[in-house]
């Protein structure tokens, strides 16, 4: 019986041509089935990929079940390395571990498209097959800060464009940056930068 999970969202959109095209085989009833409950015994049998996110796994993968139509079937693990998906971190469909810079290059790409939404750690480490503490350690080891760091670094770069190339309120600029919050948005502004925003914008104009 399949298991009641959320869907997946969508992760690294527009990652390559490869992963959008009509060609890839879909997954059949009986596949996503083993997908759903993470059946063993399907493992060796095929592999899914999810488009959305340029990973394949195993089908006793135990990270979050994709949408169904995100998803598509490759017979071998070398088949869908061809195709250009990259081996999950968590269930190692190849029987070695995604590199770990290529790994944090994934999760950092979803950072700078998806900055403006509600981001967290545990979010990060689910879409990206990871567990939270692992994310936190390889994150670090390989950028030398953390990503709830290079979250903020990339929501602030993004404000200060907006505050030298528009005449957007701070409210607005705050919201858009995915810190709705203006109290925080100043104040964690200010922490960075050195300037309140409004100071910032007069500086540089």
């Amino acid at each position: 019986m399949s298991k009641n999970k959320e869907a997946e969202a969508e992760l690294f959109k527009g990652s390559s041509n490869e992963h959008q095209q009509p060609l890839l085989t879909p997954v059949s009833d009986e596949q996503w089935q083993a997908i759903t409950d993470n059946d063993s015994a399907y493992d060796g049998q095929f592999f899914y990929a999810v488009k959305t996110t340029g990973i394949f796994c195993r089908p006793s993968c135990k990270s979050k079940l994709p949408i169904r139509e995100n998803i598509c079937m490759f017979l071998t693990a070398e088949k869908a390395l061809n195709a250009r998906f990259r081996p999950c971190k968590r269930c190692k469909p190849t029987g070695s571990r995604l590199p770990d810079e290529e790994w944090i290059d994934l999760v950092t790409s979803y950072i700078d498209s998806h900055y403006q939404e509600p981001l967290s750690l545990d979010t990060l480490a689910q879409l990206s097959h990871g567990s939270p503490y692992h994310l936190q350690r390889i994150f670090k080891k390989v950028k030398g800060i953390t990503p709830v760091y290079y979250i903020q670094q990339q929501r602030i770069n993004a404000a200060k464009a907006m505050l030298r190339e528009s005449n957007l309120p701070i409210t607005e600029i705050a919201s858009l940056v995915g810190l709705p919050n203006t109290s925080y948005f100043i104040t964690l502004f200010k922490q960075k930068t050195g300037q309140t925003p409004e100071a910032y914008r007069k500086s540089r104009k």
